[in-house]
């Protein structure tokens, strides 16, 4: 009898786990079932050009709390201020949040315990200058980062699942782990109800580049099985139907156009049939859209956008031309902006910058939009650091259809009009706003808030190196040329999901684990069905798929 665990993959239909999903939270889980020596089926219906999934096009932002890196910039940070932070902006108020509430508490213990020495034993780096993501709503006890928390991968997304990947790949060369990519699960398979498997269908052969739409030809069919099955396959994002099916009337009416920050594979479709083998899907209507999303000029999937993740200066104004109130300023409060902009009834909002605003506050999210930090480029990474804003920016500047360059106001407000196809821009509102905003900065006080809030942020070191421009008048020519920025939403992350347990074994409606039934990351809310609440801080996804995947991959590895 043939040794199981050297025994071909054409031959072999019986596994230890099986794992639906190649992206962060199915390879974390992988790579914790190759330690413990397991033999793994990861099945993925996209070709082997996406492994990774979502995390590889991500910026690599991670929540850390305490962080050396913290120190040295003189952040003094905590877990009770975490703690407080975490909670005030998740605003769990249901019954079904239980689960979400422990695994916060576990995932805030990890952050500001293990995790850094955990990845840093597997070779991650991390960029020195910490950045202050979801600055908060304006209350101590509300939504929001008191303090920089998001610490940037060296390497970007590419680099977080660098050693997930050599890990997996090495447990295939070893004959533990199979991956069989352009596999796409149907169906979970359900035996005196426990799940024992999953059945699909094998999809034709694809040379489609990463996160580009793949065929859907059907070329015969699969069945595999093992005592555990981790569904591991992400959100709704790619999605718009479900996205608008599942939009709660608290965040206004959802545009009728959107833009997509993740593949169109992140369809959902394994949250129905976990559903369909009996776990329970709670807080569908809690989601992390952008509103800073602009139409990539070189589009990889259907309605590809990227989010700019914006330094503080740049004036904001809805569609009719309404400056948005305080605090809703640009990189505060990701939902509440949301939700001020969906009740305006319509689908985009203004950035009004200059280009000295640009050169210091523009970053693109994304691996492929940061070649110095995802290709780890010291040279690059000085051009960062020096005059002149970023590369991918300056191409977006020229060639993106969002954007609006002018040496008057009156050439960019006519600029604006002409990408204003509905006429309800008021531009004479502009005007009188930038021009009166200009008046505040002529002395050192000021009744802006957005102004007050620039120069607290200079108070830190890293936005004041690299991060926050020096207040200035938005029409001074020296500050020049005046950029305008059309915005639109960016759908990107479910915040609900599958619910589980601390051992991402899925529970039921009653509360009880399915058999055999497990989901990490994305798909279970990273974490018992929605470990954010409401609302997330940042850096906390790529994070929570790290967390959940190895809990999942230990808990199955121990039973």
């Amino acid at each position: 009898m043939a040794d199981p665990i050297r025994t071909t993959r054409a031959e072999r239909s019986e596994y230890d786990a099986v794992i639906v999903g190649a992206g962060l939270a199915g390879l974390v889980a992988a790579a914790e079932l190759v330690d413990a020596g397991k033999r793994v089926a990861i099945v993925e219906q996209e070709p082997e050009a996406s492994l990774g999934g979502q995390a590889w096009w991500s910026f690599g932002g991670l929540f850390l709390v305490d962080s050396p890196e913290q120190r040295r910039l003189g952040v003094r940070d905590s877990l009770a201020l975490a703690r407080e932070d975490w909670l005030g902006s998740a605003a769990f108020d249901r019954a079904e949040d239980e689960w979400g509430r422990r695994w916060a508490e576990a995932y805030l213990e990890f952050a500001a315990g293990e995790k850094r020495a955990w990845l840093r034993e597997r070779g991650l780096r991390f960029f020195p200058v910490v950045g202050w993501a979801e600055r908060g709503a304006g209350t101590a006890r509300g939504h929001g980062n008191s303090v920089p928390r998001f610490h940037i991968t060296w390497g970007t997304g590419p680099g977080v699942l660098a050693p997930f990947i050599a890990r997996v790949r090495a447990g295939e060369a070893a004959g533990l782990v199979d991956l069989r990519f352009r596999h796409r699960v149907d169906e979970l398979v359900t035996e005196a109800g426990a799940v024992v498997g999953v059945r699909g269908a094998n999809l034709a052969p694809d040379d489609a580049p990463r996160g580009a739409p793949s065929n859907r030809d059907e070329t015969g069919d699969f069945d595999l099985r093992a005592p555990a099955v981790l569904i591991a396959s992400g959100g709704i994002g790619g999605n718009h139907d479900l996205v608008r099916a599942a939009w709660p009337d608290r965040l206004g009416t959802p545009p009728e156009r959107m833009l997509s920050g993740v593949p169109a594979h992140v369809d959902g479709r394994a949250l129905g049939m976990a559903a369909a083998s009996g776990a329970r899907l709670v807080n569908g209507d809690r989601m992390w859209h952008y509103t800073e999303g602009i139409r990539n000029h070189d589009p990889v999937w259907p309605s590809h956008g990227i989010r700019i993740l914006p330094g503080p200066s740049s004036l904001w104004f809805d569609a009719t031309g309404r400056r948005l109130p305080p605090p809703l300023f640009p990189g505060f409060d990701t939902l509440g902006t949301l939700e001020h902009l969906a009740r305006t009834g319509h689908g985009h909002s203004w950035f009004v910058l200059t280009q000295r605003i640009i050169e210091k506050e523009f970053a693109l999210s994304g691996s492929e939009q940061n070649p110095d930090l995802t290709g780890k480029d010291l040279r690059r990474l000085a051009e960062r650091l020096g005059p002149g804003a970023p590369g991918p920016v300056e191409r977006f500047k020229e060639r993106g259809k969002d954007f609006v360059v002018a040496d008057s106001l009156t050439e960019l407000l006519d600029g604006m009009r002409r990408l204003d196809p509905d006429s309800v821009l008021d531009t004479a509102n502009v005007e009188r706003e930038i021009i009166a905003r200009d008046r505040q900065v002529d002395h050192e006080f000021s009744k802006d808030l957005q102004l007050t809030a620039i120069r607290g942020a200079r108070n830190y070191r890293g936005d004041r190196l690299i991060r926050v421009a020096p207040p200035h008048r938005l029409l001074d020519p020296k500050a020049g040329p005046l950029i305008a920025v059309k915005l639109h939403l960016l759908t990107r992350k479910s915040l609900g999901g599958i619910q589980t347990d601390l051992d991402a074994r899925a529970l039921d409606a009653d509360g009880a684990p399915v058999p055999g039934l497990y989901a990490a990351g994305e798909a279970a809310g990273f974490g018992g069905g929605g470990m954010h609440g409401y609302r997330a801080l940042e850096g906390t996804f790529l994070g929570g798929c790290l967390f959940t995947g190895r809990a999942a991959g230990r808990a199955i590895a121990a039973r």
